[in-house]
């Protein structure tokens, strides 16, 4: 899950948006990896996977309201639907540790505030 969050921190502080070749792209790799690790993961990659896809989530919601392409339209309200069914399941597993809303929400705001891997840009 690292080099996914490095790669969504890079995304989250470019000035243009990206794509939806590269957006579709970097939403796939998320799913696989979702769906081939998620039971695996330590609580790191539980907050990395979270984060990662609200934040596609919210990117695909507010890019399906912005399109006029029906059928992009509908392409990204489904990424969304299955970002916000993955964001749920990983939230859920933050609640079973133990962790408070108000909890999450402080770490929401530290991750936000991180900056991209060195390494990546």
């Amino acid at each position: 899950m690292e080099q996914l969050y490095n790669q969504i921190q890079v995304y989250l502080n470019m000035e243009e948006e990206i794509s939806f070749e590269e957006f579709s792209d970097f939403y796939q790799k998320v799913i696989d990896r979702l769906g081939e690790k998620n039971d695996s993961f330590a609580e790191d990659d539980i907050w990395k996977g979270l984060f990662i896809t609200e934040n596609i989530m919210s990117n695909a919601r507010a890019r399906a309201q912005e399109t006029k392409n029906a059928q992009m339209k509908k392409k990204y309200k489904k990424m969304a639907q299955r970002t916000e069914l993955w964001a749920k399941n990983l939230l859920s597993r933050l609640y079973q540790l133990g962790y408070k809303d108000e909890e999450i929400n402080e770490r929401f705001e530290q991750m936000l505030a991180e900056e991209p891997n060195q390494s990546l840009k």
